[in-house]
């Protein structure tokens, strides 16, 4: 039976899925399971089948996918996993639905730190995890991630769940370069500088910046460039303008950053087609497409980012591999836990 396209919202997620019985062996198609929406993915897909003549069926979930290709065993139809954070990618991999690839031109183009050591996953586009400060009450133009545990900034910090996969992200990378016990004092101290108790997304946060809830705030920048450009909701368009984006560090190691990536499913019935989207979305044009329909980075050296990603200032990646922190994830998660971050600070 051919894979048919499914696009499930948030609240048709939690709906049970039919499995797929028999394995889609169609000549000329890619099945993809897609984390990333498919109206942000399509232009990507649509230029593929316009050079190549494979087609592309996606299925997008925002939750469960692992979950879904290893129920799905041997009989899966999912030829390609793409996703949009390192926690995602190395839980496929350690799941055991990826497979690795080894390929030439994916490896000239995607920068080892970027790619997974084993060749499980591959990064796509990065995107900074910075700090929105307000253009009214902050002066300054330069901050550090560990200034945010300074006392000055008590009672002017927002942030989403320190359990969130961004911020356990930021917090493992502080633990890469300080070590657990130093990871762990910042951390308290940048709980004890909190306007209110972490809640929302990134987007909130801007959000309260202008509403005056707090001076500075974590958010990714890539939403930046979603709310500058927000049609649908106009009133974002204000909660961008009310804010203008830090580059942590920049002076030293660089900025956090984080990944949307793709991985190789493990029983990829199409694996020829799969592998020839893989290196389509390494190669320059489609890094170019991809990154100015998500507002990100792409990974390929010398290509630039959108106009409107670069108006936000330069952007200096910390140097250190994605897999090193990844390993530090678990840790950062209990010193989430450990100093109860989400109660907020202590008054």
């Amino acid at each position: 039976m051919p894979f048919k396209m499914m696009i499930l919202s948030a609240l048709a997620a939690t709906t049970a899925l039919t499995l797929i019985s028999a394995p889609a062996r169609a000549e000329g198609e890619v099945n993809i399971y897609s984390y990333r929406q498919p109206d942000l993915i399509q232009p990507l897909l649509d230029a593929f089948t316009k050079e190549t003549g494979i087609a592309t069926n996606v299925l997008f979930l925002d939750k469960g996918l692992v979950e879904r290709i290893q129920a799905e065993g041997a009989n899966s139809p999912a030829d390609l996993i793409l996703t949009v954070d390192i926690s995602r990618l190395t839980e496929a991999k350690e799941a055991g639905v990826t497979q690795p690839v080894n390929d030439e031109t994916i490896n000239k183009d995607i920068p080892a730190q970027y790619r997974d050591p084993d060749g499980n996953w591959f990064g796509l586009t990065t995107r900074g995890r910075v700090v929105y400060a307000s253009k009214e009450r902050v002066a300054q133009t330069e901050i550090t991630y560990e200034e945010l545990a300074d006392p000055k900034w008590k009672g002017k910090i927002c942030t989403r769940d320190g359990q969130h996969s961004y911020n356990v992200g930021l917090i493992a990378s502080m633990i890469a370069h300080h070590g657990e016990a130093d990871a762990e004092k910042w951390l308290a101290g940048l709980k004890n500088n909190l306007a209110r108790k972490p809640d929302g997304g990134d987007r909130d946060q801007a959000k309260a910046i202008f509403a005056g809830e707090c001076d500075i705030a974590l958010g990714n920048s890539y939403y930046v460039g979603l709310m500058m450009t927000n049609e649908k909701e106009p009133e974002q368009k204000d909660w961008a303008g009310a804010i203008k984006v830090l580059f942590p560090n920049a002076a030293d190691r660089g900025t956090h950053v984080n990944i949307s990536g793709m991985a190789l499913a493990k029983n990829a019935p199409n694996k020829d087609n799969a592998l020839k989207l893989m290196e389509f979305l390494s190669e320059g044009d489609a890094q170019k497409i991809y990154a100015e329909q998500v507002f990100e980075y792409p990974v390929k050296p010398g290509e630039e980012a959108s106009a409107i990603v670069q108006s936000f200032g330069p952007i200096k990646a910390d140097p250190l591999p994605l897999a090193d922190i990844a390993a530090n994830r678990k840790k950062a998660s209990e010193l989430v836990d450990k100093v109860g971050y989400n109660d907020g600070a202590e008054m």
